[in-house]
């Protein structure tokens, strides 16, 4: 059980089966969501209309910005699989209310697998079924006509656990024992077969020109003691100029080829003149890369546990309390989050047209600003981390206004 979870959670019931879990990051930087079949319960011990509304509760935070699913097939038995009757009424209600009349592709390929999770196929721009089953691949080659050949290209079949390190932050996803022992088991099958050892080279020291995966200080002090770092300083600019009005700023992905191209281009030192990729969201996501990607978020591993706490401070109070929290932090992050927080204000200023409000793009950066020094966020610290970013972008003079740093 998460020991993050709260007992007054909406959805206790549910949630503390662990079921579905927020796990990080895909390679293209986009939220990853985790659903474990050996996780349910048996049926009768789990109502499944309550599932349901979970899924949708879960999802509706994910759903306006592009996410990725990774499905763990294993451990769904006739002792914890819901009736297909129910699927039926819960496929039904779901797509009345949801689904305009066009058939759910999505909805279809998981309702098979008793995964229920329809409307949400716009920005889900990948589905990987790891452990599938021949009964999976005939189900799917049986309603392959009914569904789209853009959303068949977002579903992916891996047979083994390694095979999602192509595609995700692995050391980040929060995998049952149980689909581990499952997988070595048919790693054993395997007719004198071995995976193939992939060697890793050892790591590289920075280059002096290094932009992601190091350091504040390491760019600092690289960079004439300039404070904010020059990728981040040049995209927000960059966006200020061209982005603010965007519809969905921050919310879209970009090419993962093209994004590698830019960084590498950053770590060595060299010009990056982001008109030349006519994609205004490239900009946008590689700031929220470089805040990813550093070894240490520039909220500080020590704050993780006190903006946890901010649910729990009475309304009127918790701008002060995220004031005291910021107060604390280095010099150092502190001048680079006020930076950052100043744009992000900026940017929910401007929602009428971008539609950005400073909610939308708390749920975007609260992950990429804060996370816990071991392993991924739950979704149940998805409230409290979502809510303190959310508070800093509204309130941001009254937060940022009582503390000045020398060469700010």
């Amino acid at each position: 059980e998460d020991p993050e979870l709260n007992i007054n959670h909406p959805y206790y019931d549910v949630a503390r089966h662990g079921i579905i879990q927020l796990a990080g990051d895909d390679n293209s930087g986009r939220k990853v969501i985790t659903f474990s079949c050996c996780r349910l319960p048996p049926s009768h011990q789990l109502n499944h209309t309550r599932l349901l509304e979970y899924l949708k509760y879960t999802l509706d935070q994910y759903v306006e910005n592009d996410y990725t699913v990774v499905y763990f097939h294993y451990g769904l038995k006739s002792l914890n699989k819901p009736s297909l009757k129910w699927l039926q009424t819960a496929y039904k209600e779901f797509d009345r209310k949801y689904v305009s009349k066009t058939f759910s592709s999505l909805s279809v390929v998981l309702l098979t697998i008793s995964f229920p999770f329809p409307r949400y196929k716009k920005n889900l721009k990948a589905l990987y079924v790891v452990h599938p089953t021949n009964f999976i691949k005939i189900l799917w080659n049986i309603f392959k006509p009914l569904i789209s050949h853009k959303f068949g290209k977002k579903i992916t079949y891996l047979n083994y656990l390694s095979d999602l390190r192509e595609h995700v932050k692995y050391d980040q996803l929060n995998i049952p024992q149980e689909v581990i022992r499952h997988d070595e088991n048919l790693q054993g099958k395997q007719k004198g077969k071995l995976p193939p050892v992939v060697k890793v080279p050892p790591p590289r020291p920075p280059l002096p020109t290094q932009q992601f995966g190091v350091s504040l200080q390491y760019i600092k002090d690289k960079n004439k003691g300039e404070l904010i770092p020059p990728v981040m300083k040049e995209t927000v600019s960059y966006l200020k100029r061209k982005g603010l009005q965007v519809e969905g700023l921050f919310r879209r992905s970009a090419s993962i080829q093209t994004i590698k191209v830019v960084q590498k281009l950053y770590n060595q030192g060299k010009s990056v003149n982001f008109d030349d990729y006519h994609d205004i969201h490239i900009p946008a996501v590689i700031l929220k890369t470089f805040l990813r990607e550093l070894p240490q978020p520039l909220l500080t591993f020590e704050c993780y546990d006190y903006i946890l706490g901010i649910t729990s401070v009475e309304s009127c109070l918790r701008v002060t309390r995220c004031k005291q929290i910021i107060q604390g932090l280095p010099e150092h992050n502190y001048v680079v989050l006020k930076y950052l927080i100043c744009f992000l204000h900026m940017v929910s200023q401007e929602s009428i047209y971008n539609r950005m409000t400073a909610s939308s793009l708390a749920c975007v950066f609260g992950l990429n600003l804060i996370w816990p020094s071991k392993g991924a966020a739950s979704l149940s610290a998805l409230v409290p981390l979502n809510l303190f970013t959310e508070l800093l972008i509204d309130f941001y003079t009254n937060i940022f206004n009582s503390r000045t740093v020398p060469g700010e």
